[in-house]
C-alpha cells in the first residue's frame, strides 16, 4: 500500500463521517514516560550495586575476577548491533520498504535470542560451581563476595527478562506490519518498540563494565 493510497483512505473515511485518530505525539510520550520509570528501577539497583562496593570492594573484585569478561563482550557486542538494526528498520519502513524493515527485526529477535543463549551458558556454568544464590560455593566467600553474586543475578536476570519483553514487543509490531497497520506513514510503534529496545541496550552497556570489568 502506497503513501497516496493510505492518505487517500484516511480522506475517503473522514468525508465518509468516519473517525480517525491518531495521537503519534502522546504515544512517544507515554513510551519516554514508561521508560523513566524502568530508569527509575535500574537506577536505584545500580545505586545499591554502588554502596555495596564501597563497603565490601575487596570482596567484590575477588567476585568479579571470577565472572568470563570474553562472554560479556560478546553479548554487549550483539546488542549494539541490534540497536542498529532497530534503526535501520525504521528508516527502511519510512522508505517504503517493507521487506527489509520485517529483515532488519527478524535480525534484532535472532540477537535477542543469541544474547539469552550465551546468558544461558554462562548462568548454567555459574550454577554448575555452586555459585548461586544459596549455593555451596557461596558457603566459603566473604560477604562481599555473596552480595555481589546476589545482585549480578538480580540484576542481570531482570534485564533478561526485559531482553525477552522486547523481542515480544518487536514481534508484535512485525505482525502489524506485515498486515499494514504500520506503514510508512503511521510507524510510531515501531519507534515506540526501537526505543524500548535502546533502553535494553543502554542498561546493558552499564551491566558489562559492573560485573565483568571493574576488577
Amino acid at each position: 500500500m502506497t503513501e497516496h493510497s493510505e492518505v487517500m483512505q484516511e480522506e475517503t473515511q473522514i468525508h465518509s463521517g468516519a473517525h480517525v485518530h491518531r495521537d503519534d505525539e502522546g504515544s512517544k510520550m507515554a513510551m519516554w514516560l514508561f521508560l523513566f520509570t524502568e530508569l527509575l528501577l535500574f537506577g536505584g539497583l545500580f545505586l545499591l550495586y554502588g554502596s555495596y562496593r564501597f563497603e565490601y570492594a575487596d570482596g567484590f573484585k575477588a567476585a568479579a575476577a571470577d565472572m568470563n569478561s570474553v562472554i560479556g563482550a560478546v553479548n554487549t557486542l550483539i546488542l549494539l548491533t541490534s540497536s542498529l538494526s532497530v534503526a535501520l528498520s525504521i528508516a527502511a519502513l519510512q522508505r517504503k520498504q517493507k521487506a527489509l524493515a520485517l529483515g532488519m527485526l527478524w535480525f534484532t529477535i535472532i540477537c535477542g535470542l543469541v544474547f539469552l543463549v550465551n546468558k544461558y551458558f554462562e548462568w548454567s556454568h555459574e550454577i554448575g560451581m555452586g555459585i548461586y544464590p544459596g549455593g555451596p560455593a557461596l558457603e566459603n566467600m566473604s560477604n562481599g563476595e555473596i552480595i555481589y553474586f546476589g545482585l549480578y543475578y538480580v540484576m542481570t536476570g531482570l534485564h533478561g527478562l526485559h531482553v525477552i519483553v522486547g523481542m515480544i514487543f518487536i514481534g508484535f509490531v512485525m505482525f502489524f506490519i506485515s498486515r499494514d497497520k504500520i506503514t510508512a506513514t503511521n510507524y510510531q510503534k515501531l519507534e515506540n518498540a526501537g526505543l524500548y529496545w535502546h533502553l535494553v541496550d543502554i542498561i546493558w552497556i552499564f551491566l558489562f563494565p559492573l560485573f565483568y570489568l571493574l576488577h
